[in-house]
């Protein structure tokens, strides 16, 4: 059958048959490329995301202590424009970052207990085991102080 004998019908049938399976491989490879390129290029914001709520910013002791003596400071200061007497500084920044530290963990009866009990397991399955057992009184001390810095 001679090529000028196919119908019309037949060549568009011929098309599509060969033109949908390229097309469709060809949209699919683009379209997963571009769906990894989604919220880049040249005009994306990279960013770390914002903080939880509720979440302070982490800052070392001295910075923290230097912002809190600033903030203390300058309240004084506006104290004094408006006629005040001036404030003591140091006295309420050591107020301050005495009332944000940690109260003692091993002042706790309870929590003390706990850890006595915690402590007094692992020296049963290290004697198991055929290590040393620790002494007791010595880490429940140093788990408690290691609990104590874990904000730190």
């Amino acid at each position: 059958m001679p090529l000028a004998e196919i119908s019309t019908g037949a060549i568009f049938i011929l098309i599509v048959l060969v033109a949908l399976p390229i097309g469709a491989i060809v949209f699919a490879t683009g379209a997963g490329n571009a769906l990894k390129e989604i919220g880049k290029g040249d005009f994306a914001i990279e960013q770390e995301p914002p903080p939880r709520p509720g979440s302070a910013p982490t800052l070392s002791g001295p910075v923290r202590e230097e912002e809190i003596r600033q903030m203390v400071q300058a309240r004084s200061d506006r104290g004094v424009d408006r006629g005040e007497k001036p404030r003591d500084v140091d006295a309420e920044v050591a107020e301050l970052l005495a009332s944000e530290r940690p109260s003692n963990l091993g002042a706790d009866p309870a929590l003390r207990e706990e850890v006595r009990g915690l402590v007094i397991a692992r020296n049963e399955r290290r004697e198991r085991q055929g290590k040393k057992p620790l002494d007791v009184e010595a880490e429940i001390d140093r788990q408690l102080a290691e609990l104590e810095n874990l904000g730190q």
